[in-house]
């Protein structure tokens, strides 16, 4: 691990897991949005990554003077084991191990988590990285679970998928006793390796603990772990062939639940996105009595401003803005453009996103797009300034399979652009409106669609360009809706209560 920079104390410490400040999307920009709007507080950015190789070497994002600290570390880099050395480890210890294994292997156990597993002294001495990598008793919890519960595994595909799983979580033991001390408050973006640093942190000093999912960090482990490009912190580096065997993908899942329910455990307040978002935590767990929701907020401002470049009549260009990674369906995005050309043949699609986070899936949409002869319709513009975009846009478009509450979505409406999309995550409310009946009655904002259905997302880009009335009434309501219920001011002013309630208690 590594300190960026220390130029103070921060109020506020952020953990982010592959996300801001090194890599483009949606959480990075709700992190880089809390920090820009709300000045008063200092925050501290704790970068959890895989490997130092896979993230840009500079910041992506600008770095505020209110971001006074910052510290990286990367899960797999190999440099950072410890050194090999013989170590008999104590039995006792991993008593305290097989109860943390039975309560990790039933989902359903109303059993409270392990109080010896709240206690960093436990990952710290009692059985550290050392122990778990290298003790002989180590060796013989894997062996007796892997021969009691998955024989026909080979070992090493077993013991190597379980060193993988759980090296991190050494990690993040030895980054908690390091950044304790710092901030007041830790607040994460996600559960996952995240909200488990979190967890340590405030079990080991009391700090208050914000959790605010985007989407929900186990539901989008289990899309990773069933894909077929499994892109979870570049598996093949992790996995062996036979590691998609459904025993080892069940291991990580059940690992992701578990950690999940200990960040529910010790998390006060929950927030989310959206509604159908606050009802899953509550699912995996969570204490619905502290769970409440917070929708992201845009500059309508900004945004609203590049109306008066818009062209005349309905541009005939779908914009994809998002990685290009296969949690977003990319490939299907290119089938439906091949169906929409064969109606609008001077259709353009635009992609526009970074490329390299999933290099082999990229090159596929590539090929298919060759194969499908529509190499004149689609474009691949990388990273752009959406302001510069989104004039020239007639339909924002995700074909995403999984999503929270898509901040692009929401740029596109306060920019005047319907939107077509998977009915994912918070969509199917930015698009036809939430529960608040005023929402409601404003319409339609464009179209949703099943995940991976061609004709219907290809339907709805037809609809829409094709028929310039409809498409004036759904920019209509994109507008309307986003300044009524998602500004920016709104999203600011709720985490400043969120913030302000809670150093109050610190105080008081």
């Amino acid at each position: 691990m590594k300190i960026v920079f220390d130029k103070g104390e921060p109020d506020i410490m952020i953990p982010c897991e592959g996300t801001f400040p090194y890599v483009r999307g949606g959480v990075s920009s709700w992190i880089a949005q809390l920090i820009t709007g709300i000045p008063q507080y200092k925050f501290g950015i704790v970068f959890i990554g895989s490997k130092r190789e896979e993230y840009s070497d500079k910041p992506l994002y600008p770095l505020n003077d209110n971001l006074v600290f910052m510290i990286e570390t990367f899960m797999f880099d190999e440099d950072q084991k410890p050194p090999i050395r013989q170590i008999d480890g104590n039995p006792e210890d991993f008593e305290v191990v097989e109860e943390l294994y039975r309560w990790f292997r039933d989902k359903n156990s109303m059993m409270p988590f392990p109080e010896e597993i709240k206690n960093l002294d436990f990952y710290l001495n009692k059985v550290n990285e050392s122990i778990f990598l290298y003790s002989r008793e180590s060796w013989y919890f894997t062996t007796n679970k892997n021969s009691e519960n998955c024989g026909e595994i080979p070992f090493l595909d077993y013991f190597w998928s379980v060193r993988s799983i759980l090296i991190p979580v050494w990690k993040m033991a030895k980054l908690a006793k390091k950044i304790a001390h710092r901030g007041k408050i830790i607040h994460s973006p996600s559960t996952g390796y995240s909200g488990f640093l979190s967890t340590l942190i405030s079990n080991h000093t009391g700090k208050p603990f914000i959790l605010t999912e985007h989407g929900i960090y186990t539901k989008e482990r289990k899309i990773d772990l069933i894909s077929s490009s499994m892109t979870l912190y570049q598996k093949v580096a992790l996995f062996k062939e036979s590691a998609e065997d459904n025993y080892i993908q069940g291991m990580w899942v059940r690992f992701f639940e578990g950690i999940g329910k200990m960040s529910y455990d010790r998390a006060n307040p929950i927030l989310s996105l959206f509604g159908v978002a606050k009802e899953t935590q509550i699912a995996y767990g969570a204490n619905p009595d502290i769970c409440s929701v917070i929708p992201n907020g845009v500059d309508i401002k900004k945004l609203g401003a590049t109306l008066k470049n818009r062209p005349k009549g309905v541009p005939q260009v779908i914009t994809l803005i998002g990685r290009v990674v296969s949690i977003k369906d990319i490939k299907t995005f290119i089938r439906a453009i091949r169906v929409t050309a064969n109606v609008i043949p001077e259709v353009e699609a635009w992609i526009v996103g970074p490329d390299d986070e999933e290099k082999e899936y990229a090159q596929e949409c590539r090929d298919l797009i060759d194969i499908l002869n529509v190499k004149k319709n689609i474009k691949f513009l990388g990273f752009q300034n959406i302001v510069d975009i989104l004039p020239k846009s007639g339909i924002l478009t995700l074909t995403s399979i999984s999503e929270g509450m898509p901040l692009v979505t929401l740029e596109g409406f306060a920019a005047g652009v319907p939107c077509v999309s998977t009915d994912v995550g918070s969509c199917k409310e930015l698009i036809y409106g939430g529960e608040d009946p005023r929402d409601k009655a404003l319409g339609k904002a464009g179209v949703v669609c099943e995940i991976a259905n061609v004709k219907q997302l290809a339907d709805g880009y037809i609809g829409l360009l094709t028929d310039e009335k409809r498409w004036l009434q759904a920019q209509e309501t994109a507008i309307k809706r986003v300044n009524m219920f998602y500004t920016q001011d709104i999203f600011l002013n709720n985490y400043k209560k969120v913030y302000e309630d809670i150093f109050k208690k610190i105080e008081g």
